[in-house]
C-alpha cells in the first residue's frame, strides 16, 4: 500500500475547532479588558470630581453645590465630566450621577457621587 503525505479530514476539523475555541477565548478576554479599562476611566473621573469638591470648592466656599459642572469645578479637566460613552454628567444616559444632600438653594451640606461600572458594583463617593 502506498502512503500519501497530507492531513486527514479529521485532523483538519480538529485543528479548525481548536483554533476557533482559542479565538473565542481571546475575543472574550479582550472585551473584559476593554470593559475594565472603561471602569478605570469612570473611577478616575469620580475621584477627580471628589477631590475637587473637597479640596477646592468646599475649602473655598464652605458648602457643596446642588449640581456640578465644568464651571463650578474649574480645577479639573472638563473632559472628565463626560463618561467613556461621551455622555455628560447630568444627562439621563450618563454613567455619572451627582446628588446634593440637605440643600438650601444651591448650597448643600453633603453629596453623593456615583459611577455605574460594567464589571463591578457602582463606584460611590460621599462627602467627608
Amino acid at each position: 500500500m502506498k502512503r500519501t503525505q497530507g492531513f486527514t479530514t479529521i485532523e483538519i476539523i480538529v485543528a479548525i475547532v481548536f483554533l476557533g475555541a482559542v479565538a473565542t477565548l481571546l475575543f472574550i478576554q479582550r472585551n473584559n479588558l476593554v470593559a475594565a479599562d472603561r471602569d478605570g476611566q469612570r473611577k478616575t473621573a469620580i475621584n477627580a470630581m471628589y477631590y475637587n469638591l473637597e479640596e477646592v470648592f468646599h475649602a473655598k466656599n464652605g458648602y457643596y453645590p446642588a449640581t456640578i459642572d465644568k464651571t463650578k469645578l474649574t480645577a479639573m479637566d472638563p473632559e472628565l465630566f463626560n463618561d467613556p460613552n461621551g455622555k455628560t454628567l447630568g444627562s439621563s444616559e450618563s454613567n455619572y450621577r451627582y446628588d446634593g444632600v440637605n440643600c438650601n438653594n444651591d448650597q448643600c451640606k453633603g453629596y453623593t457621587l456615583r459611577a455605574d461600572l460594567e464589571k463591578e458594583d457602582d463606584f460611590v463617593k460621599t462627602n467627608r
